[in-house]
């Protein structure tokens, strides 16, 4: 074809279904860009949309009443509360697990949603003591308008800084939050006298103790493993004989735990009765453990990505147990205020203890398990994944010193954060692979010559994030000066739109 003919075929006009495949094309693009960028606010549409439904089952409840349009607004404020620790919160107990890939995200999401859900109607507080007990002086909170308010003003500054916190991808505890909540609503309510200050102090004690606590028994619970099992000449047999054993620790902690954050609001229990529970816990586990392990571990190669296959099993176990319990314990944050409030407006009586009705458990339990599947997947990945990378041993590691760190705390008197510890854990195993790996460096430099690496390059190769450290570890000191603030703040405006 000649230069000329090409250049006529060229200037020819264009076939009309090829432009309209051209333009439907850009349209298909552009459509999808759209969606994409749509999705979160799909989530937040879905949030409000459960915000506006409990406030509406509020006011179906609370009829015409005294009171009635307080107790809707705090139902919304609590469920949105909720939906922020759902988000935030859970993604301690399903991190590891969905992080050392035992549990895809789908799962985790579903299994959380049912343990959670079921935590907290099942055991999640047959009487609730008022929030403000321990933190502000009950005098200080007696007038029962003073006392609606500052529970109002807990609610939304915590809810507001879960909110941020979560969108800034910073794991933080929401019982602290609440804390600083109340105590701010008390300061703003009747001075800087009217706060418990011993108890804001151990508050602050557990700041250092729970992380610290729970990223040392995380490493010291790694380097056992690796003595055991890991650095074993057959790592396979090694396996059969310990990994049923540290299943059975596993299970005695999680029985213990799990006595100590759940039952107890079930029934009355000692530490030692909760401890002799897990013992039971440990035998049975052991016994189903050694032919379920040398089942599973015919025919695996002797080497380290084998024995993650052993550990997956236990692992989906203790994430379920955690999150049980979490629904258990951690439902009061939300539904607590609000169920002081019922009770005060009910002339129940707000510096007593109260029976929590149905109808206010069941917004904390779905709330939570909502704001877990609209917004948890993003900080369960940053967990499980972008602070270390964990595997299946590691995970169990994390696993088992969050349950330990909470029975010593218990014994001790300690007021702990679940979710400092299971991050301090996470941060425990990812240093004891930085020392570990300095270590292995350090016996190759002495028989093979290993050029020397920039500063940078060493900083490239940390296995543990500095970034997120950093990012989580101020979090969490400012968490109750900064809801206390905003919750000082939130108590002037109501108590200025009441009058």
């Amino acid at each position: 074809m000649t230069d000329g003919q090409d250049q006529r075929l060229r200037d020819q006009p264009e076939p009309g279904w090829r432009v309209l495949d051209r333009d439907l094309n850009r349209i298909s693009r552009v459509e999808y860009a759209t969606t994409y960028v749509a999705q979160p606010l799909v989530a937040v549409g879905l949030a409000m949309v459960f915000v506006a439904l409990a406030a509406i089952w509020a006011a179906l409840i609370a009829g015409g009443g005294a009171g009635s349009l307080i107790i809707v607004v705090a139902s919304a404020f609590a469920a949105y509360l909720a939906l922020n620790i759902g988000a935030n919160d859970v993604a301690n107990n399903m991190g590891p697990a969905v992080g050392a890939n035992a549990l895809t995200m789908t799962g985790a999401l579903i299994m959380a949603a049912i343990c959670e859900t079921a935590g907290a109607l099942i055991a999640g507080g047959d009487v609730v003591d008022t929030i403000a007990s321990g933190i502000v002086a009950p005098a200080s909170l007696a007038d029962e308008r003073i006392f609606v308010i500052a529970m109002m003003a807990a609610l939304l500054s915590s809810a507001l800084w879960l909110n941020l916190a979560t969108w800034l991808g910073a794991p933080v505890s929401t019982t602290h939050a609440i804390v600083g909540g109340v105590a701010g609503a008390g300061i703003a309510a009747a001075g800087f006298g009217a706060v418990d200050w011993g108890g804001m102090s151990r508050i602050a004690l557990s700041w250092v103790v729970s992380p610290v606590l729970g990223g040392g028994l995380a490493a010291a619970a790694l380097w056992v493993v690796h003595r055991l099992v890991i650095d074993r000449p057959d790592k396979i047999v090694a396996a059969r004989t310990w990994v049923p054993v540290l299943i059975a620790v596993m299970a005695w902690a999680f029985g213990t735990y799990l006595a100590l954050k759940g039952l107890r609001h079930v029934f009355a229990i000692t530490l030692g009765q909760a401890l002799l529970i897990g013992m039971a816990c440990a035998v049975l586990s052991w016994a189903l453990a050694k032919p379920y392990i040398r089942r599973r571990s015919k025919g695996l190669e002797n080497r380290n990505k084998s024995l993650k296959v052993l550990f997956q099993l236990p692992l989906v176990l203790s994430a379920a147990l955690m999150s049980f319990a979490h629904g258990a314990n951690d439902v009061s944050n939300a539904i607590g205020p609000l169920a002081a409030i019922v009770a005060t407006l009910g002339h129940s009586g707000g510096a007593g203890g109260f029976a929590v009705p149905l109808w206010v458990m069941v917004i904390g339990a779905l709330g939570i398990s909502v704001g877990l599947m609209l917004f948890g997947p993003r900080l369960i990945r940053m967990v499980g994944d972008q602070i270390t990378k964990l595997n299946a041993m590691r995970a169990y590691c994390v696993a088992l010193s969050a349950a330990i760190t909470v029975i010593a705390a218990s014994w001790l008197g300690l007021p702990v954060s679940s979710t400092h510890i299971a991050i301090g854990g996470v941060f425990g195993v990812g240093f004891f692979r930085e020392r570990v790996e300095a270590r292995r460096m350090r016996q190759m430099a002495g028989t093979v010559d290993i050029p020397s690496m920039a500063t940078e390059e060493r900083q490239r190769r940390k296995l543990v994030r500095r970034s997120h450290f950093m990012t989580i570890i101020a979090a969490w000191v400012i968490t109750v000066p900064a809801t206390a603030t905003v919750s000082g703040l939130v108590f002037v405006v109501l108590r200025m739109l009441q009058t």
